[in-house]
């Protein structure tokens, strides 16, 4: 069966055809899809974990037991699963093992560029890299067979345009999941020093072995004195560029791109290296002893993405060519910036202004995290966002300056997967911080995958620790700044304090509503109350509402989602719903 997929969709397929039993991930784009797709066969274990490492467990732990396993995150997520991935490598694993990495060039939607081929490198674990979906699927289903040769786990890394492009990709059935029995062997799965000293050594020899193996993954086309070595997406790119050029070369690609294997070097003395993400095959094939031009000596940029235009001037400089790249045409008319927003009615929005006017006075330093909340940003509630679980971290490292007022946002999501063990820190010492955990009962930014809040209430954690906790409901903003006072004078008095903001994910209780054939309330503005004090669009700032040349404020009807909060702002009663609220409400906060 020939279908039209997502690189990650067919990563999925490919995992299924291969006998995958036990798939795990923490949502994170790029690799969100991963899961999402195999979600849809109930014959397996699939699991949303609560991060990348518990996900990484349970799949080890499966593969450690004779199954089939995977586990799929972001590269950032990655760094969460580190150490149990290195632990991996050295014992092995008795089922096939796929750690599925989806990269992210250019920050599309993450806080930093990462090449996770370096984990391969630095744990010993080999990595295949596909060009397009088709060789994503065949190389997923490949890597299980591979590891339970190898009894070693096996890492597949994607990048965004593998991963989010869609190309014709030629499916097999899913074969029945592969499951397995636990046999007990101490010396190797048990990682005392006595025994990890003997590990590491067979590990190292290991290796050496995997050289060979990656061979199986070279290709050779084309001919001609110049020798281009490429890996993964960067393959398609030096296809096109040479044509551009109108170049006969020798073009090595390279499946599995760690460990580089050996006959590389037997091919080509002097290679040009074209690699997305860090110069990871080039260091190799220098420390081989092949002389080399890619990102080590600036032909190819150290940063971002590549894409046709800058392969082809990279190869033109190493050769030494002219190059007068096409100038794309300009438009009529450039187009209005368009920078991220909440949603029309996201209860974040609520959130944020609720804490804005309950904080009034302090200056508060706004530490955020990862997730949807970060665009607090565009509202001058983000100081400072750097990595999961950052708000608490950073921010109780600032509080315990005596400096600042500390108010830390993160979402229920990002509390579970990162925050916890700060939070018994913040309880062990009473660091005197604001924790405002906005609970909207999904990991939403991904997608609206579940979230652990719904069988696990932030609020049964908090209180557990002894720590003061509010609860509110952020469409109800009168009341929800009074209660936010009563946390604030806990943390002026200078003890720890938590909030618990919770509502539903808007965009997907709008959807809930609609299916159940609800028709939504609409708020539109009387020109007469309207004084256009700014207070909705300026301080609110709901996506839905605009500001008129008159500096009255308008109602986009089409985006409205009748949450009502323009109604709570607004001192002049300027808003008026025309539909029932209250019944959305209460089903909103069912979704």
């Amino acid at each position: 069966m020939r279908l039209l997929l997502l690189g990650n969709e067919a990563i999925a397929y490919g995992a299924l055809s291969g006998g995958v039993a036990a798939a795990t991930a923490y949502p994170g784009t790029p690799s969100t899809e991963i899961l999402e797709t195999l979600e849809e066969f109930k014959d397996r274990f699939v699991h949303w974990a609560t991060n990348e490492k518990t996900a990484f467990e349970l799949a080890y732990g499966a593969a450690l037991a004779g199954a089939r396993a995977l586990t799929a995150m972001k590269h950032v997520g990655l760094n969460v699963a580190a150490d149990p991935l290195h632990s991996a490598a050295y014992t092995g694993v008795e089922g096939g093992f796929l750690i599925v990495t989806a990269d992210d060039p250019w920050m599309h939607s993450s806080q930093n560029e990462q090449d996770t081929r370096w984990y391969g490198l630095q744990s010993y674990v080999p990595v295949l890299e596909p060009s397009n979906p088709a060789e994503a699927c065949k190389m997923a289903k490949a890597a299980f067979e591979l590891s339970e040769r190898l009894k070693h786990p096996v890492m597949l890394r994607s990048v965004t345009r593998v991963s989010h492009v869609r190309a014709p990709v030629e499916l097999e059935p899913p074969a029945p999941p592969k499951w397995g029995r636990f046999t007990r062997d101490v010396k190797r799965f048990n990682l005392v020093p006595a025994n990890a000293r003997e590990r590491r050594k067979e590990l190292v020899e290991k290796w050496e072995k995997m050289r060979d193996v990656a061979g199986e993954y070279v290709s050779v086309e084309g001919s001609g004195d110049v020798a281009v070595v490429a890996s993964g997406v960067a393959y398609n790119y030096v296809k096109e560029a040479l044509r551009r050029l109108r170049i006969s070369a020798t073009v090595v690609k390279l499946g599995m791109p760690i460990p580089v294997p050996r006959k590389v070097a037997e091919l080509a003395k002097s290679v040009i290296v074209v690699e997305e993400g860090d110069p990871v095959v080039e260091f190799q094939l220098r420390a081989m002893g092949v002389a080399t031009k890619g990102k080590l000596d600036g032909y190819f940029p150290k940063y971002g993405e590549l894409d046709i235009g800058k392969v082809a001037a990279g190869l033109a400089k190493a050769l030494d060519l002219p190059y007068d790249p096409p100038q794309p045409p300009k438009p009529p008319v450039e187009p209005a910036p368009r920078p991220p927003a909440l949603c029309p009615g996201c209860p974040h929005m609520g959130t944020f202004y609720i804490l804005r006017l309950a904080t009034a006075g302090l200056n508060p330093l706004w530490s955020g995290d990862i997730g949807c909340y970060s665009l607090g940003i565009n509202m001058g509630q983000q100081d400072l966002i750097t990595h999961m679980g950052s708000s608490v971290g950073l921010g109780a490292g600032i509080s315990i300056t005596g400096r600042h007022f500390v108010v830390a946002t993160v979402g229920d999501s990002t509390f579970y997967h990162a925050v916890l063990p700060q939070l018994i820190d913040v309880a062990t010492r009473q660091v005197p911080i604001l924790i405002v955990v906005m609970d909207n009962a999904y990991t939403a930014m991904t997608g609206g995958q579940p979230s652990p809040s719904r069988a696990v209430p932030v609020e049964k954690i908090t209180e557990a620790l002894g720590l003061p906790t509010f609860v509110i409901d952020p469409v109800d903003i009168k009341r929800s700044v009074e209660t936010v006072k009563k946390a604030v004078e806990v943390v002026k008095a200078g003890k720890p304090a938590v909030v618990v903001s919770r509502r539903p994910c808007t965009l997907i209780a709008t959807r809930k509503a609609r299916r159940a054939g609800l028709q939504l309330p609409k708020y539109r503005v009387d020109p007469d109350r309207c004084t256009g004090c700014g207070l909705c669009y300026n301080l609110l700032r709901c996506s839905a509402i605009s500001k008129r040349p008159d500096k009255k404020a308008y109602v986009d009807p089409s985006l409205c989602v009748g949450c009502g909060m323009c109604a709570e702002v607004c001192p002049f009663g300027a808003f008026v719903p025309e539909g029932r609220r209250d019944r959305w409400l209460e089903l909103w906060q069912q979704a």
